[in-house]
């Protein structure tokens, strides 16, 4: 992944939160009670922990974002200048407070969370207009599909009329949360490239069995769809990545395992910084599972994440 002298920019368009994290020796049942024995506090949730991967791999960086009128906003905004990523259009929800997680880890690694959608579920079309000019600059736009439909409805629409390369996490926008119904917007099917785990994509192409075969005939759907390139994650099970030319397993990386937490967030990031560089989607997934792999073995959210040097070596170990 060299750069040509010129640093590669992305603009990041997902949630922010405020996690807390404590581990335990197990997840209480309901009605029972634990005694945690470590307490993180960080800022958390698809858009600054995707934006920080990219940073970390080298790229300029824009997150758009939304937040609360409250003391964890100046706490995310903080922590994203910290890792050098631009929040000039983190915007602010007056009336809300900012989207807040709180997880429970245990022994084995394994997690329990409830999350507060707060400022995160006000992010409008207008905001996203607002940001035209760094998605036309852009050389990936990655989307995580948990907001309003509406606001990565326009933040696709105005990727695809200023010609950027979109990578977009189909997971179920904010207010279908709880429904059964599936149906993505047509635009989703616009993205370059779709990243959804296998579940997920089980889900917006009525699969019923999970497997690594049903993996491949979804994506050979999603890129009848229109979707130029599909990459399902299937967490220990590597990733299919489907494209018209063909259907190609990659396997995931040995780690030891220490917290999944953002595995999948460090998968995206690295993938869009790789995209932003060369457009070979397979090295690029190589690339993120690299990633994604190192991010389980440290505890914690941001501070989890791989820079590129550590992705770049743990590659070279594992040709």
């Amino acid at each position: 992944m060299e750069m040509s002298g010129r640093i590669p920019n992305v603009v990041v368009v997902g949630g922010t939160y405020v996690d807390m994290a404590i581990r335990c020796s197990q997840i209480p049942p309901p009605g029972q009670s634990v005694t945690g024995s470590a307490l993180s506090y960080t800022v958390a949730g698809p858009g600054p922990n995707q934006a920080v991967e990219a940073a970390l791999c080298g790229c300029e960086v824009y997150l758009i974002s939304k937040v609360g009128d409250d003391p964890f906003a100046q706490m995310a905004k903080a922590s994203l200048a910290e890792f050098s990523v631009n929040g000039d259009f983190i915007y602010t929800a007056k009336a809300k407070n900012t989207g807040v997680i709180v997880t429970l880890v245990n022994a084995a690694g394994e997690n329990s969370s409830c999350t507060y959608s707060g400022a995160n579920s006000a992010l409008r079309p207008e905001d996203i207009k607002a940001a035209e000019q760094v998605i036309s600059a852009a050389d990936v736009c990655l989307i995580h599909g948990r907001l309003p439909q509406e606001a990565i409805v326009a933040t696709l629409r105005c990727a695809e009329l200023h010609g950027t390369k979109v990578i977009l996490n189909p997971a179920r926008p904010m207010e279908q949360a709880s429904q059964q119904s599936s149906d993505l917007p047509i635009e989703y099917f616009s993205a370059d490239i779709l990243i959804p785990n296998l579940y997920e994509a089980a889900d917006i192409t009525d699969h019923p069995t999970v497997s690594i075969r049903t993996a491949k005939l979804i994506g050979s759907d999603l890129v009848a769809r229109g979707v130029e390139s599909a990459v399902i994650t299937m967490g220990k099970r590597g990733c299919m990545v489907v494209d018209r030319r063909s259907a190609d397993h990659i396997g995931a990386f040995e780690v030891e395992l220490v917290d999944q937490t953002c595995s999948g967030d460090a998968f995206a990031g690295a993938l869009a910084a790789y995209c932003a560089v060369k457009d070979d989607v397979r090295e690029a997934v190589k690339f993120a599972s690299a990633a994604g792999a190192l991010a389980c073995t440290k505890f914690g959210s941001i501070e989890a994440l791989p820079t590129k040097a550590e992705i770049i070596q743990l590659l070279q170990e594992q040709e």
